[in-house]
C-alpha cells in the first residue's frame, strides 16, 4: 500500500496497473518508467506537468520503483514468494548503489540519484514498508500506524521534496507530515478493498473506541458505530494536512508546488468521501480528471491550495 505520494484513479493516465507492460519494440530504462507510471493511473501524473524535464525524469523514475515494490505485495497472493521477490529488490539497490544496476527502474534512477540526493536507505525504507504488508494486517494503535506511514508515505514525500528542489531543512518535516496526511487518506479511501484482501489499517484500539468489530469491517457492514469512526479518522486526516502546511517555510513554497498540487487533490477527494457519507466500504470515491486538473492548475498558477 505504497501509494501515498503515488495512487489515485481517474487521471487520463488511468489503466489497470497489473496489466504487464508491453511494447513491440525494446524500451529504454527511461521509457520503461514512464509506461510504468502511465500504467497506475495515478495523481503524480498532474504535478509531473509541471516539472522541468530532469526532474521529472527523477521523479518518475522513483516512483516507478515505489510501484515496482509495492505491486509486489499487491500482486503476488504467496507471501513466501513476495518476501523473496522484496528481498531481491533489496540487493538490486544495493547492486545499484554499488554502480552495477540490473532493473530498468534503477538504470534509469542512478543517474539521477546524486544529484537529487535520493539515498540508498530511502530505497530500503520503502521495501521495509512493503514487506510489513506481507507481516502484518492489523496495527494495534496509532503511533504504530505511524511507523508504517512514515515508510511508505514519508519518505517517499521526503524523496520527492528534494526532488521538486528543497532548499530548506524544515522542509524535511512538511514532506513527512503530507505524506502521512496522503497516507491516511488512502486508508480511509481503501477501507472496503483492503478488507476484501483481509487488511484493516485502521488501529484496533480506535475500533474498540468506537465498538467496531474487525469481523464488521471484513464483512464491509456499515453502521453508525462504522459512521462515527470514519468521521474520526478523516478530522485527524484533515488536521494532518493543514499541520503540514504550516511546516512548509515560505522559501520552499514555489519549489514544492508539485507536492502542494497533491495536497489540493487528496485533500478535496477527502472531503469528497465525508461529504458521500463515508460510502467507502462498497465504493471507492473519485475526482473527475478535469478536476484533478484544476485543483493542480489553481496551485501552480495562483498558489491556492483547496
Amino acid at each position: 500500500m505504497c501509494e501515498a505520494y503515488l495512487n489515485a484513479p481517474g487521471s487520463p493516465l488511468e489503466h489497470n496497473c497489473r496489466k504487464p507492460l508491453v511494447s513491440s519494440k525494446p524500451m529504454s530504462p527511461e521509457q520503461y518508467c514512464q509506461e510504468k507510471a502511465a500504467a497506475s493511473g495515478s495523481s503524480f501524473y498532474y504535478a509531473f506537468l509541471f516539472l522541468p524535464k530532469e526532474r521529472r525524469a527523477a521523479i518518475t523514475a522513483f516512483y516507478a520503483f515505489c510501484r515496482e515494490v509495492d505491486d509486489v505485495v499487491d500482486e503476488i497472493e504467496d507471501t513466501s514468494v513476495a518476501a523473496t521477490k522484496l528481498a531481491w529488490w533489496r540487493k538490486e539497490c544495493a547492486s545499484a548503489y554499488a554502480g552495477q544496476p540490473n532493473h530498468p527502474v534503477m538504470k534509469a534512477l542512478m543517474p539521477l540519484a546524486p544529484t537529487y540526493r535520493i539515498e540508498l536507505r530511502h530505497l530500503h525504507a520503502v521495501i521495509e514498508g512493503c514487506e510489513m504488508d506481507l507481516q502484518q494486517s492489523r496495527y494495534l494503535d496509532y503511533p504504530g500506524l505511524q511507523r508504517y506511514c512514515h515508510l511508505v508515505a514519508g519518505i517517499v514525500g521526503e524523496v520527492a521534496a528534494r526532488i521538486f528542489g528543497q532548499t530548506q531543512e524544515q522542509t524535511t518535516a512538511y514532506a513527512h507530515k503530507l505524506g502521512l496526511a496522503f497516507q491516511l487518506t488512502n486508508i480511509i479511501r481503501d477501507v472496503g478493498e483492503d478488507a476484501m484482501r483481509g487488511r484493516i489499517y485502521l488501529p484496533v484500539n480506535e475500533l474498540q473506541q468506537f465498538e467496531v468489530k474487525a469481523q464488521e469491517l471484513l464483512k464491509r457492514q456499515d453502521s453508525d458505530r462504522f459512521q462515527a469512526l470514519m468521521k474520526f479518522q478523516t478530522e485527524r486526516a484533515l488536521a494532518t494536512y493543514d499541520e503540514a502546511l504550516s511546516l512548509l517555510p515560505a522559501a520552499d513554497f514555489s519549489a514544492q508546488k508539485p507536492g502542494l498540487m497533491m495536497a489540493s487533490i487528496y485533500r478535496s477527494l477527502l472531503r469528497e468521501i465525508q461529504a458521500s457519507g463515508f460510502q467507502v466500504l462498497h465504493q471507492r470515491t473519485k475526482l473527475t480528471p478535469i478536476r484533478k486538473f484544476w485543483l493542480a492548475w489553481k496551485t501552480q498558477a495562483l498558489g491556492v491550495v483547496s
